[in-house]
């Protein structure tokens, strides 16, 4: 058990008997009333976020988390295969763990696995990655008035919008948080 106080970003702790990730926290004071902090949690199971007021004073239970780096190496029936690069162990997920995350696996990727109390929880990918245009269609000349963009299929299968001067076979840099295209790699 540790103090309200003590909570930190990053933190995981149980909040009415579900594991959450602390996202934010604040502490205040307001006028002649008592100190309290405001957090901001996400459950683990549903990723549904909420907003939480605890007492300076109250205690709050951690749960013990492991963070893990792993490399993605291949996909088949099976699911997902990770390999750890530290003791070059192998760990499978289903599709249904890694979600909207497979649109940008590609080999030897690192991404990090959230282990709550010794189960995955969640899976972070880095914040950009570099992925190649397999599919894209030929800009028109002269149609580059304002910011032009085009379709392109990239090798993961995912279709984003990039600028006209894109070509097949160049990496492009993508935000993995809301796959939108941010350059040339």
């Amino acid at each position: 058990m540790a103090a309200a106080n003590d909570l930190r970003k990053g933190m995981c702790i149980r909040y009415n008997g579900n594991p959450a990730i602390v996202l934010e926290v604040q502490h205040r004071t307001p006028g002649n009333l008592r100190a309290f902090v405001q957090a901001i949690i996400r459950y683990i199971g549903t990723g549904k976020s909420a907003d939480v007021r605890f007492g300076s004073t109250d205690k709050v239970e951690t749960v013990d988390v492991n963070r893990e780096n792993l490399e993605f190496s291949y996909k088949d029936q099976t699911g997902f295969h990770f390999m750890n690069p530290e003791n070059y162990e192998t760990v499978s997920f289903d599709e249904s763990f890694v979600g909207d995350a497979k649109e940008y696996l590609t080999e030897n990727l690192t991404v990090e696995v959230l282990y709550v109390e010794g189960k995955p929880a969640t899976l972070e990918l880095p914040a950009s990655v570099h992925l190649k245009v397999t599919e894209s269609a030929e800009g028109v000349r002269g149609d580059s008035a304002n910011n032009v963009m085009k379709p392109a299929t990239l090798e993961t299968g995912k279709v984003i919008q990039v600028p006209l001067f894109i070509k097949e076979g160049e990496l492009v840099k993508i935000d993995t948080r809301n796959g939108q295209y941010m350059g040339r790699a």
